[in-house]
């Protein structure tokens, strides 16, 4: 139960009325104030008068002259005026006021009791509100930072993989990069769960298997290849990827090539997806899902759709 600012109208009438009737005396009025931490200030001119002109000024202008002094301190007096409001409502000697002021007295509390348990109530609710709308407004603010982020990385990836058209003298050195930005591109989407995956020989540590990623997508693990050649993808370069596939259980597979594939691989890829899902992608695919800003995971997942439902494995999405 506290009281933050300063004392509405309601509730400083209240005080002012109730106050008095709790001490007997005038000087009673000051020890209350002064015990409930008013500064000395706010308090000094009353003090005299009822120390040297006690006849000049009665309980009630005491109590409404300090309540506008510590009004007026804002929130330097916050401690005063809370420590005021508590010292009221839990007030229960009533047997210490004049007799004929008991009656009034309680029914003076218990009406600051109420005002104060509204009053709180509203408090606590306008604070669940404010955690409410501030945990919103972070929340907001993280996803627009994300998308912000994602924005930035998707930009980085589009001009590395653009760089890569330039690298003509470097073939070896462009597929392993091709490898590092669409893998980049799959955990930017979220997708991505390993890259350049070796497997070697338990007796020499010669590596015996290499998988350039293995993303999950539709809950499925899909073993990905990847292949920069200056001439379509024949069986040669895709034979070992269906081996790879069909080693291991339940597993899916992608492959994607920079000049497209030939004839047979199609035709081989459309007969293994009677046994396993397998489809084909481009690298103009990718350049152009990035130019166009589009989801990468439902790009994925139209192109699975079409291998598992339509039985084609090279659904073109340009």
């Amino acid at each position: 139960m506290t009281e933050a600012f300063h004392y509405p109208p309601e509730l400083f009438n209240l005080l002012v009325d109730t106050i008095p009737l709790l001490c007997r005396s005038k000087k009673d009025v000051v020890l209350f104030f002064r015990g409930a931490g008013v500064a000395p200030e706010d308090i000094t001119e009353v003090a005299n008068l009822v120390l040297h002109s006690p006849n000049t000024i009665n309980k009630y202008d005491i109590v409404r002259t300090v309540l506008t002094n510590v009004n007026a301190r804002g929130d330097s007096a916050l401690r005063a005026r809370s420590e005021i409001l508590k010292r009221v409502v839990e007030f229960e000697s009533f047997e210490t006021c004049w007799e004929n002021d008991q009656l009034k007295a309680k029914g003076l509390v218990a009406s600051i009791r109420e005002v104060v348990h509204k009053k709180d109530s509203f408090t606590r609710m306008k604070k669940e509100r404010d955690t409410e709308r501030n945990e919103r407004l972070a929340k907001q603010h993280a996803e627009r930072n994300a998308i912000i982020e994602k924005r930035r990385m998707l930009d980085d990836i589009q001009n590395r993989l653009s760089a890569l058209f330039t690298m003509d003298d470097r073939p070896h050195q462009r597929g392993k990069l091709l490898e590092s930005v669409l893998n980049d591109l799959f955990q930017t989407y979220g997708i991505l769960v390993r890259q350049d995956f070796r497997r070697k020989d338990p007796d020499t540590a010669v590596v015996v298997e290499q998988i350039d990623g293995i993303i999950e997508l539709n809950g499925q693990i899909h073993l990905v290849e990847m292949k920069w050649l200056n001439s379509p993808v024949g069986m040669s370069e895709f034979t070992p990827h269906v081996y790879r596939l069909y080693s291991r259980a339940d597993v899916h597979g992608i492959f994607i090539a920079t000049n497209n594939y030939t004839d047979a691989v199609i035709t081989e890829c459309q007969r293994v997806l009677n046994q396993k899902t397998i489809f084909l992608c481009t690298l103009h695919e990718f350049v152009m899902l990035l130019q166009r800003q589009d989801d990468l995971a439902q790009f994925l997942k139209r192109k699975s759709e079409a291998a598992i439902i339509d039985k084609n494995p090279f659904l073109e999405i340009l």
